[in-house]
This record gives C-alpha cells, sequence and structure tokens, in this order.
C-alpha cells in the first residue's frame, strides 16, 4: 500500500516485457477496474486514495500489465465477453446494457463503428454502472470507461483506417 505503481512494477514485479518504455496501460485492480495510460501509471500511488484520484480503483489489487504490443481495444473488447458471459441475467441493465456494450465493442476492434458510436458506448457503459443488483454491472462498465478515457484517439484511429479501407475496396 502506498507505493508509487512505477516502483512497484519495476522493482518488485519484474519490470514490463521490454521495459518502463514499452508500457502501454496498467489495469490497477483486476479486470472490473479502469485502465489507466503510462503517463498516469508514472504518478500514481498504490492505494485507494492514490487510484481514485486518477480515475480507477484497487480493487482486488490483481495488476495486470499491458505492453505496447497489446490490442488494447481487443483486450478490453474481450474483458466485456467475459462480464456479458458472467451475468446471470437478473436484471435489465446489466443484461441488456453489457450485451450492448459487448456488440458495440467488437466492432470497435476493427474499427466497424463510426465515432458517434463512442459516445453512444459510454452512455450505455454509464446506464449500467451503478444500476445493478450486485457490482458486476459496475465491472463490466468500468473497462469500457477506461478504454475511452485514455484511448479515445486509437479508436477513432481504427474506425478511419477502416473506412478508408473500404473506400478503397469500393473503388
Amino acid at each position: 500500500m502506498s507505493i508509487p505503481l512505477k516502483e512497484l512494477i519495476q522493482l518488485h514485479a519484474g519490470d514490463v516485457i521490454g521495459g518502463w518504455d514499452n508500457l502501454l496501460a496498467i489495469i490497477p485492480g483486476g479486470s472490473s477496474t479502469p485502465l489507466i495510460p503510462k503517463k498516469v501509471c508514472e504518478e500514481a500511488i498504490m492505494d485507494f486514495d492514490g487510484l481514485v484520484a486518477v480515475q480507477t480503483s484497487l480493487g482486488t489489487a490483481a495488476i495486470i500489465v499491458m505492453n505496447k504490443q497489446t490490442d488494447i481495444v481487443k483486450a478490453i473488447a474481450r474483458l466485456i465477453m467475459f462480464y456479458k458471459h458472467e451475468s446471470c441475467g437478473q436484471c435489465t441493465p446489466c443484461r441488456e446494457g453489457v450485451n450492448w456494450m459487448n456488440k458495440m465493442i467488437y466492432r470497435f476492434v476493427d474499427g466497424n463503428a463510426k465515432p458517434e458510436e463512442i459516445d453512444m458506448l459510454w452512455e450505455i457503459s454509464k446506464q449500467v454502472e451503478g444500476h445493478s443488483i450486485c457490482a458486476l454491472g459496475d465491472g463490466a462498465a468500468w473497462p469500457v470507461q477506461g478504454l475511452i478515457r485514455h484511448f479515445r484517439p486509437e479508436l477513432e484511429e481504427r474506425m478511419r483506417k477502416f473506412n478508408e479501407t473500404q473506400r478503397a475496396a469500393a473503388n
């Protein structure tokens, strides 16, 4: 507790594969917490208050380190698929919202979406967050929110490339 995240990773966890400069993002509190990019990780403190200050959470403290070889969008999509599968379906926000998030995020992996759908995905995650009986809804919403908060340009770039490829194929 209260150790800088960078120090924890570098000194106590064997560092990032390829070194700190190869870091893309870290999910500091297990799969159900928002990810933070390298620039945020450099200053983050591993305790409850320190992680809330950087818009994530300590959660289970199961740290997931992703280097630059990670397809960040695909990684978050895989987490959402897990939460969709684990939803018991008892409450509508979780049952329907996580299903919609799953469908949308997998289109984002290839870029087969429109930039305005990023805001739609954000809104769906906010409709799930805090509106389910158990914490699974929050756990599904927060990874999506972290992705959008910190990697929106990556999502937009994928969409741009997909559209260019589609236009080139049509000509």
